[in-house]
């Protein structure tokens, strides 16, 4: 192993709104891991939606919690130091992580030893990185919201996922084939066959009228719409839902949160449920697991230098990306 340098190379913003102008490479130093953290030198990290809307300032004031900030939550890489009271990992480990503060775009990084996972052989830094926060917003969606067993021990269902070729719509579409769902998708038409090759059955282009409509080619109502995308009336989701169907948004605005209010001071049997992802180390582990037997295979869009992360930001924002966009030091 490498001698831990005192100094590495980041990617941080000094404020709110600057968008990828105000993104600087700076060298800074490496920081020290705390009694329940460990030091990862990162090989990978992804870039999740979040992490620029943050930025944006949608969680302003509360977070960032301070300027400079190095950006991303999402790590795998190899541990080079372990604070005094962590038992789960030892140096020369590889692992992946969320990190709670931010500090992916970077050389080194640390995270808290409770979210932070060991990375077996037959998963690459890219396959490893590529799952955290995407995987677990598709995982919580379909489990904790929806109700769904990806065990298939469960009824079949009819489940529609919006922007299906995305980072958490492709998660969502192969994680709905261990449940027993019947899978409808849209996608843009270039990515029609990666997203049936994912698993869906049935794949609209979301530019089409029946896209537009959500209409089953097959003429199913959905029990669960895991809505990806944006834009979607209500009115449309309604339409193609089972009398107590329900609709997970996972990127809720300020729209979402009063529809939902609105639905239960009327008592709407059709629910709409916001997502707020909560990473849990035992449901990453079961995603890293699902890699390791072959049940679950990240698309990524891109790799990008930590040079150019401006490249990697920009893509994001764009909103175009199939699969995840990573970058590597």
């Amino acid at each position: 192993m490498d001698k831990i340098k005192s100094m590495m190379r980041a990617v941080q913003y000094s404020k709110y709104g600057g968008g990828v102008a105000d993104l600087k490479h700076v060298e800074v130093p490496v920081p020290s891991p705390k009694k329940d953290e460990v030091l990862i030198k990162v090989e990978t990290a992804s870039i999740n939606p979040i992490d620029w809307k943050l930025q944006d300032g949608v969680a302003r004031p509360f977070l960032p919690r301070k300027f400079p900030h190095i950006p991303g939550t999402d790590v795998a890489g190899e541990v080079v130091q372990v604070g005094s009271d962590v038992q789960s990992f030892k140096v020369g480990e590889n692992v992946v992580a969320v990190l709670g503060n931010g500090g992916a775009l970077a050389e080194y990084a640390v995270a808290n030893e409770g979210s932070t996972v060991s990375r077996p052989p037959e998963v690459s830094a890219r396959e490893a990185a590529a799952l955290p926060i995407a995987g677990l917003a598709a995982h919580q969606s379909l489990t904790q919201l929806a109700g769904l067993k990806l065990d298939g021990t469960g009824p079949e269902v009819n489940v529609l996922v919006t922007a299906a070729s995305g980072g958490v719509g492709q998660y969502a579409v192969q994680l709905l084939k261990l449940a027993n769902a019947h899978v409808t998708a849209t996608c843009g038409a270039r990515n029609i066959d990666l997203v049936r090759s994912l698993g869906a059955d049935e794949v609209l282009d979301y530019r089409t009228p029946d896209g537009v409509a959500l209409k089953s080619p097959s003429g199913r109502k959905y029990d669960v719409i895991i809505h990806c995308a944006h834009n979607i009336p209500w009115s449309t989701f309604e339409a193609n839902l089972t009398s107590k169907g329900k609709v997970v948004d996972t990127t809720p605005g300020f729209g979402t949160l009063m529809s939902v209010a609105f639905k239960k001071i009327t008592f709407a049997k059709k629910q709409l449920i916001p997502l707020f992802t909560s990473p849990k180390k035992e449901n990453l582990e079961f995603l890293v697991k699902l890699v390791k037997e072959g049940k679950l295979k990240p698309v990524i869009d891109s790799v990008h230098p930590l040079s150019k992360a401006e490249e990697a930001w920009a893509k994001s924002i764009d909103g175009h990306a199939t699969g995840k966009i990573l970058v590597e030091p």
